[in-house]
C-alpha cells in the first residue's frame, strides 16, 4: 500500500481590509469639502447694492416712477456710440431742467459700474464709457422733472468696438 500524501494549505490572508477602504473614502471627500469651502472663501461676492434693503422699502416708488416714464410719448432713446452714450429724451422734457442720475450697472463687478448725474443739454445727455468696460450692463434711469419721478431701466451690451445691441425691459 502506497501511502497518501495529505497536503494542506494555509489560505492566504486577504490584505484588502474594508476599513483601508472606508478611510480612503473618507479622507477623499473631507479633502474635496475643504477644497471646495477653500475656493468659496476667495470668490468675489458683491450685492446689488451696500443699502438694499433700504431700496428694497422704496421700491414702490420705482413702480410707480417706472409707469409714468412709460406713459410718456416715447421712451428714453439710448445709442451707444464709439463707448459713449448718448441719451435722448423725450420732447416733453425739451427746455425744463431735470435732475437725477445715470447708473450703468455692471452686474458682475461693481468696479465697472458708472454712476453720476443728469446733465441735460438741448434734451440730451452723453456720457463716456470707457473702452475696457464691455460686456452687459444695466442701464438704470432715474431723473425728476418737478416734482415728478421718473424711472427708466435697459439692457445695454457694450461690445468691443465691433456692433451694439439694446433692449428694453
Amino acid at each position: 500500500m502506497k501511502p497518501i500524501a495529505i497536503t494542506m494549505s494555509v489560505p492566504k490572508k486577504n490584505r484588502s481590509n474594508w476599513g483601508w477602504g472606508i478611510t480612503g473614502v473618507y479622507l477623499v471627500f473631507v479633502i474635496g469639502i475643504m477644497y471646495l469651502v477653500w475656493r468659496t472663501t476667495r470668490e468675489q461676492q458683491d450685492l446689488v447694492t451696500e443699502d438694499y434693503y433700504a431700496q428694497e422699502i422704496k421700491y414702490q416708488d420705482r413702480i410707480d416712477a417706472s409707469k409714468r416714464a412709460a406713459a410718456l410719448s416715447s421712451p428714453v432713446r439710448v445709442e451707444l456710440r464709439d463707448h459713449s452714450l448718448h441719451l435722448a429724451f423725450p420732447r416733453e422734457f425739451a427746455g425744463k431742467t431735470l435732475t437725477g442720475e445715470v447708473l450703468v450697472y455692471y452686474p458682475a463687478d461693481s468696479k465697472k459700474d458708472v454712476r453720476v448725474p443728469v446733465n441735460v443739454t438741448d434734451n440730451a445727455m452723453d456720457l463716456k464709457i470707457d473702452a475696457a468696460n464691455t460686456g452687459l450692463h444695466i442701464l438704470q434711469l432715474s431723473w425728476l422733472e418737478g416734482s415728478t419721478t421718473y424711472y427708466q431701466e435697459s439692457d445695454l451690451d457694450i461690445p468691443d468696438r465691433k456692433s451694439t445691441r439694446l433692449n428694453s425691459s
